[in-house]
């Protein structure tokens, strides 16, 4: 793996629209990124009945199921993502929030996986994560020290490369909430390869994260922050994300 590893997570900002994600991922690609990060949920399970009938107004309706259930790809969307990636040469994976949609992806034989600081706490989710010996990257959130030593645990025992990501779980983060501090003592904790999953939408933040010591960086990406979508206003355009990827190979060169 390449160090700094810079992913650019589409998640959601993609609109359920593949030719959006196609453009992201040519963003990526211009970039320099290392990967492209997709979400994936199976909406009926992760969500509560009572919730999905209540109502929200979006492109796709009046309900929050209807919303939920415009953002998500099918079988066919993801093939043709696998396809456009491997034609692009850069390589994406996918955070799952549910083991649905784990055994899902599988079916794609992925490089990595990734936990989201969310899902940290499905114990059985980790455990089938675990059971694949992938490189892992495990973002950390507001999880207390017992859940995270659970799933480092049980990840190492399946033969995974574990990488924690220091992460705030705010969208947008503001600047002087990033809490950067916390990534040399997660070194110090865990012994293990930090990096920083980052929900500010400036620049400084992920190069002040690789001079504390980190060694991935994961930044949400959109091709325009007034699109339609809750990540939007926590992501970076274009501009940003070559910035952000050009500064990560200097401050490697200066370490």
């Amino acid at each position: 793996m390449r160090k700094p590893f810079v992913t650019a997570e589409i998640g959601i900002n993609h609109n359920g629209d593949i030719s959006i994600a196609k453009k992201l991922i040519d963003m990526a690609v211009r970039c320099n990124c290392d990967a492209v990060k997709f979400q994936k949920r199976t909406i009926e399970a992760v969500y509560s009945k009572e919730f999905l009938d209540s109502p929200r107004q979006s492109p796709w309706g009046t309900t929050q199921r209807e919303q939920k259930l415009g953002l998500e790809f099918n079988q066919g969307d993801y093939e043709e993502i696998q396809d456009y990636c491997s034609y692009m040469d850069i390589p994406w994976y996918a955070s799952a929030w549910d083991i649905e949609s784990q055994k899902f992806l599988k079916q794609f034989d992925l490089p990595y996986n990734k936990i989201a600081s969310a899902m940290i706490v499905d114990d059985y989710l980790v455990e089938e994560i675990a059971l694949e010996g992938k490189t892992t990257f495990v973002s950390t959130g507001l999880n207390n020290t017992a859940k995270v030593e659970y799933a480092v645990r049980l990840l190492e025992q399946n033969g995974c490369k574990v990488i924690l990501m220091h992460c705030i779980m705010k969208y947008p983060c503001p600047t002087d909430e990033c809490q950067l501090a916390k990534i040399p003592v997660l070194i110090e904790t865990y012994g293990l390869p930090v990096g920083y999953s980052s929900h500010n939408p400036g620049t400084v933040d992920s190069t002040v994260a690789l001079a504390l010591g980190a060694k991935a960086i994961e930044k949400h990406i959109t091709l325009d922050r007034s699109m339609y979508g809750s990540d939007q206003s926590a992501s970076l355009e274009e501009n940003g994300l070559h910035i952000v990827v050009r500064n990560a190979r200097i401050v490697d060169s200066m370490l």
